[in-house]
């Protein structure tokens, strides 16, 4: 039983080690960092830093670089994803960002690296390329969003809010279908009758005909009178 127990935490550890794209050191340097422009000049730091070790693989075709090649292009994207949750909701809570021109030029220069590692035709390339296109896909939109005013990217964040906000509202928003009482339902599914005139076991027409028969009557007796 042990040992089953013991394999089942070996095949669980690589694949939670997969999911985080960042090391303990970089999370603990990160949690140190409270300030919007500090966690972005620390995110743009090991960003640099998995561009240069991509490049460092691609310098030398060898056996099992593909998956190295994948697993850090995937760790970059996220990072290039966190710094644009960073200044989102840095500018949503009315915090100070002041990096975003010096951000925007740093990601044109891993941008410009990344397309150039992306022209290289590798016999392994394949097994990477897609990791390859969303990071460089990724890096070109965040740099474009750095590129923008703050106040505008402001604007953009705070309708981004309100929108979700609605949504959020809609979704939680009681069914007034559903509010009715049962009393209600029932008497939906058991409409009222309207009251009628009409004497036990007469018809409509048989109405008609004694109504016509009263009208004959009671102008016979206006003339007789």
């Amino acid at each position: 039983m042990f040992r089953i127990l013991l394999l089942a935490m070996l095949c669980v550890a690589p694949v939670a080690a997969q999911r985080d794209f960042l090391t303990a050191d970089e999370v603990d340097r990160l949690r140190e960092a409270q300030e919007p422009d500090d966690r972005i000049k620390l995110y743009l730091l090991f960003a640099r830093q998995r561009v240069d070790q991509v490049a460092q693989l691609f310098a030398k075709e060898k056996t099992g670089r593909s998956i190295l090649i994948h697993d850090t292009l995937d760790q970059y994207t996220s990072i290039i994803e966190a710094i644009d949750t960073v200044v989102d909701d840095a500018l949503a809570h009315k915090r100070t960002v002041t990096g975003l021109p010096a951000l925007a030029k740093t990601e044109r220069e891993l941008l410009t690296k990344l397309e150039k590692l992306d022209a290289i035709e590798a016999a392994d390339k394949e097994r990477y390329r897609f990791s390859l296109e969303q990071a460089v896909a990724a890096t070109r939109d965040s740099a474009e969003l750095s590129d923008v005013d703050v106040k505008e990217r402001a604007r953009e964040v705070d309708e981004k809010e309100r929108q979700i906000e609605k949504q959020r509202e809609a979704m939680s928003a009681p069914d007034r279908k559903s509010d009715k009482t049962a009393d209600e339902k029932k008497a939906d599914a058991n409409p009222k009758k309207k009251p009628s005139l009409l004497k036990k076991g007469e018809t409509l027409e048989q109405a008609n005909q004694n109504d016509q028969l009263r009208k004959k009557d009671d102008k016979k007796e206006d003339k007789d009178q």
